[in-house]
């Protein structure tokens, strides 16, 4: 079962290409109320990695959320060839649903180059097999929730997490809002660092705004809480596997203004950041409810 979601999961993000530069990805249902925003990021990912160079590697998206996606809708991924330099190219992204824009993004692409290095140092935390899969909601409490909230809690999915330190989602107490998650596959994939980065775009998205709630004792079980990701920033800066084990590493500066801001890092499990992350989402208490 674990092997038939990866293998959704990988199809999800083999786009159809409809023109040059205009492609059509399909939107699977997890339990969301919406299209996942990391599967819009994966998909605009891909749209763009097909037009460009082979030789050329991603390295920077940068995408806004427009409108929440239609579960039960196709998207389209037009893709604007914005400039082909001697060293980087950039693409610009519009995800598009029922004729209107649902995502805007732009993503930069590079020749690979030897440069000065450093990097942040990982945290020291328990290796993933010290540390138990995260628990399910247990089922008498599962059952008062919506029944979409029931799939998504309740079903595995094509991702392993395991946390540092465990959350209440349901009973949330209020902490400092940091947080630190391995993550993998459940199962091996190719090769294709082209496939890697793409399900880094789509897992990128797991937990990051949640972080800007750790101080508040809420959650997006929350009953009066809207929430939301606005826009969301990735880079990529060493090679990696999805398959093999993560560090995403989260901390949230400041909330604000019915928003909050979280940032991430991602290590390979050697110590080597991989990728980091930025997101500001809508976190809205709703008077009344």
């Amino acid at each position: 079962m674990r092997d038939a979601h990866v293998k959704e999961l990988v199809d999800l993000l083999q786009l159809e290409r409809l023109e040059d530069n205009l492609f059509r990805g399909q939107s699977r249902d997890i339990g969301t109320r919406f299209v996942f925003g990391g599967q819009v990021l994966g998909q605009a990912l891909s749209a763009a990695q097909q037009t460009a160079d082979p030789s050329r590697e991603a390295h920077s998206l940068h995408a806004y959320f427009l409108r929440a996606g239609d579960i039960d809708a196709p998207i389209v991924y037009s893709v604007e060839r914005a400039r082909d330099g001697g060293s980087f190219s950039a693409r610009r992204v519009v995800a598009i649903q029922h004729g209107q824009p649902i995502l805007n993004g732009a993503i930069s692409f590079q020749v690979p180059e030897k440069g000065v290095e450093h990097q942040s140092s990982m945290p020291e935390v328990p290796a993933p097999e010290d540390l138990e899969p995260m628990h399910r909601v247990p089922p008498d409490e599962l059952a008062r929730l919506p029944v979409k909230l029931q799939r998504w809690l309740g079903s595995d999915g094509p991702f392993e997490f395991r946390q540092v330190w465990p959350r209440d989602e349901i009973h949330p107490a209020k902490r400092p809002p940091i947080q630190h998650i391995w993550f993998r596959l459940t199962s091996p994939v190719s090769d294709s660092a082209v496939l890697h980065r793409a399900l880094l775009a789509y897992a990128s998205d797991f937990h990051l705004i949640g972080t800007a709630t750790l101080p508040h004792g809420i959650s997006y079980l929350t009953h009066n809480i809207q929430m939301a990701s606005l826009d969301h920033a990735l880079w990529f800066h060493r090679p990696f596997r999805v398959d093999e084990w993560l560090l995403y590493s989260f901390d949230s500066p400041t909330a604000q203004g019915a928003r909050g801001l979280a940032r991430g890092q991602i290590f390979s499990r050697d110590g080597r950041l991989v990728a980091s992350t930025a997101q500001e989402g809508l976190i809205r208490l709703r008077e009344g409810d």
